[in-house]
């Protein structure tokens, strides 16, 4: 048992000294640490507040919500029908300012888009709402502390001042990964070879590309008889927009845009007569690899990135005839009416535990993988990648289609840093792989997911490589989130729990389907239980043979199975043998007993769930299961309820 929490914390609070006025020491001290209030800070910092430890949000800015917000790519991108957790939460806040899904289908391309400045007045409420959450804004990482391998808090500029926050445990959730590299953590930056990854897209090199970046810019419409038009830009020149659309595509050896003027303004066409300006075809994409930079560095250079979006609205202006729509004077608080800070799409990525690649998204259940065990997030979302503004990038990739997919616990903890989680765009995945997990709604998840982590760590005092991948998913089940993304079993069903489940022991398997921009996976809950395919999952968790006459499972063969691996068991004393099947299906709400019909998915689903209790067997970080056997270590989920389902069940089972 790793106790390693404790020793390095009071260590740096013998040391800790604090010159400025502003922060007494009671603001600075916190269970859990949230380096950067974007999209998946916000959601760590609000869920390990939610499960009673004490948190520090530490953002640089004056919003929450990084990229969805501050950086202004406000039409959410995948998981419209994988409504879990803290993204259902935040989408149905929108829900209700705006009066209806339907008013947030402005644009084609998302189902969800809103104003920017909504999304940072609904986190800012929904961390107000948690006691135990403190957000300090105006905060820039500086550096982060350690004792000897463990992170112990970090130190901010504040104005003039530095600030130190000490903490037991520490998420980094800064858009490029400035935590990790400052601890010491091993990570990944560009391109990695297909011989590295093992996944086969075409990148025969290893090299340090990361995708285009963008200043985004939020445009409304001021009327018929206004014009906006800005001054000129410097270096401007309508060429370099050539093709962006097919009302201007003037060298005809370029590939002739399908997207007229007007249609490249509906794709991110928000509520309020407001247009997102988030174009990657000879739009305001840039190239600008920032990563290793220092802070003025930076700025320095993205200076470039919002010259290019000024230009991007003077060509839509002057160029296009759109002269009515002029910067935002309602959204962002900058001099320059941009957004307060540019989107990324890649940084360094930790290695982390295990790295999520590709193969494990495109086959989750072939060749011995069982990442989708360990799962603490999904997603939805084809890979997408952004190289068009640089020639040195390979511009051919084979991403090949993928299904819905989840996200190993292991990518969010470095193989050999302690007392650090890392949340956001810096997992660890392939750069691949980034193309999808980037995308807004699973950094949600991915930020409750690693909130939850955190907690559990502080609560039970372990590293985060030392919780049980278990107790995170039952928490995760508990709040209402995924941990496998089946489209056709939604949080509200009485069974989701169970399916869920079931599914994340590999059991009965759902079947993934690549389909165009929201990828799917269903479990068929009313489909029949097929043997052969319930075999391949059955045994890889228990000696007990599946023994079954034709080719679909009947209710009676269900319960001889579960009989039959009750009585091998070691721990049959919580597994009673099921004497009256009858008495005990009713006892699970399940209908239609009838011991010679077929059973349904979803009916041996709850089945098993709840007389096998197969989520109960330990998992290790890889998703084999181990010999362990019961509960996982910690303390349970939902003890009095748990107690209490479990007497009626041994009830019904004598």
């Amino acid at each position: 048992m790793i106790s390693g929490l404790k020793s390095g914390f009071v260590f740096l609070l013998a040391l800790f000294c604090i010159s400025t006025k502003v922060f007494s020491q009671s603001s600075i001290v916190a269970d859990v640490l949230v380096v950067g209030g974007g999209t998946g800070g916000t959601a760590a910092g609000l869920q390990a507040a939610r499960l009673g430890v004490r948190v520090i949000i530490a953002e640089p800015g004056p919003w929450l919500g990084g990229m969805i917000s501050a950086a202004g790519v406000s039409a959410t991108d995948g998981n419209h029908r994988l409504s879990s957790g803290i993204w259902n939460e935040f989408r149905d806040k929108l829900y209700k300012v705006y009066g209806g899904p339907e008013k947030l289908a402005t644009g084609w391309v998302s189902n969800t888009q809103f104003e920017p400045h909504v999304a940072d007045s609904i986190f800012k409420r929904m961390c107000e709402a948690e006691k135990k959450l403190k957000v300090l804004f105006g905060l820039r990482f500086l550096e982060a502390i350690r004792v000897n391998n463990q992170v112990t808090g970090a130190r901010f500029i504040s104005k003039n001042d530095t600030v130190t926050i000490a903490a037991k445990l520490v998420i980094d959730a800064t858009e490029m990964g400035d935590v990790l590299a400052s601890a010491g953590a091993k990570y990944d930056l560009g391109m990695e070879a297909g011989s590295v990854t093992g996944e086969e897209v075409g990148v025969r090199e290893t090299n340090n590309i990361v995708q285009d970046l963008t200043y985004v810019a939020i445009l409304k419409d001021y009327g018929p008889m206004a014009d906006c038009t800005i001054v000129k830009p410097i270096g401007y020149s309508p060429s370099e927009f050539d093709g962006a659309c097919s009302d201007y595509c003037i060298d005809k050896t370029i590939r002739a845009p399908t997207s007229s003027a007007r249609q490249m303004l509906d794709y991110g066409k928000l509520p309020g007569n407001k247009y997102l300006l988030n174009w990657p075809i000879k739009g305001n994409d840039s190239y600008l690899n920032i990563v290793e930079l220092t802070d003025p560095e930076r700025l320095n250079e993205l200076v470039k990135a919002k010259q290019k979006t000024l230009r991007f609205i003077y060509f839509i202006q002057q160029q296009l005839g759109y002269k009515n729509l002029g910067l935002a004077d309602d959204e962002f608080p900058t001099t320059d009416r941009l957004a307060l800070m540019p989107y990324y799409r890649e940084g360094r990525r930790v290695k982390g535990l295990v790295r999520f690649t590709i193969n494990h998204i495109s086959k989750p259940f072939s060749n011995g993988q069982a990442l989708y065990r360990t799962g603490i997030s999904v997603g939805d979302y084809p890979i997408d990648h952004h190289h068009k503004e640089n020639p040195a990038a390979p511009q051919h990739l084979d991403f090949y289609p993928v299904p819905s997919f989840n996200v190993p616990m292991g990518a969010l903890i470095p193989e050999a840093v302690d007392g650090l989680i890392v949340a956001e765009k810096g997992i660890s995945v392939s750069n691949v792989v980034n193309g999808t997990t980037r995308l807004q709604p699973c950094v949600l998840l991915t930020g409750q997911a690693a909130g939850v982590l955190a907690a559990l760590c502080i609560k039970q005092s372990l590293q985060p490589r030392a919780v049980p991948v278990r107790n995170v998913q039952q928490v995760l089940l508990d709040q209402h989130a995924y941990i496998m993304p089946y489209i056709d079993v939604m949080p509200g069903d009485p069974q989701f729990q169970s399916i869920q489940r079931i599914g994340a022991t590999g059991i009965l398997r759902g079947t993934g389907i690549p389909f165009q921009w929201a990828n799917q996976t269903w479990f068929y809950p009313d489909s029949l239980v097929n043997v052969d395919s319930l075999k391949a999952g059955w045994q890889s968790f228990s000696t007990a043979r599946v023994n079954a006459a034709g080719v679909n499972l009947t209710i009676h063969e269900a319960f001889q199975l579960v009989n039959a691996h009750n009585h091998a068991a070691h721990d049959n004393a919580q597994k009673p043998l099921v004497k009256n099947a009858s008495k005990t299906w009713n006892s699970l709400s399940l209908k239609n007993f009838q011991p010679g019909r077929s059973i349904t998915r979803r009916e041996f689903a709850v089945l098993i769930d709840k007389l096998v209790d197969p989520f109960a067997k330990p998992v290790a970080i890889t998703g084999e299961f181990t010999k362990l056997k019961g509960r996982p270590i910690g303390p349970p989920f939902n003890l009095q309820k748990e107690k209490l389902f479990r007497s009626k069940i041994s009830a019904a089972t004598q």
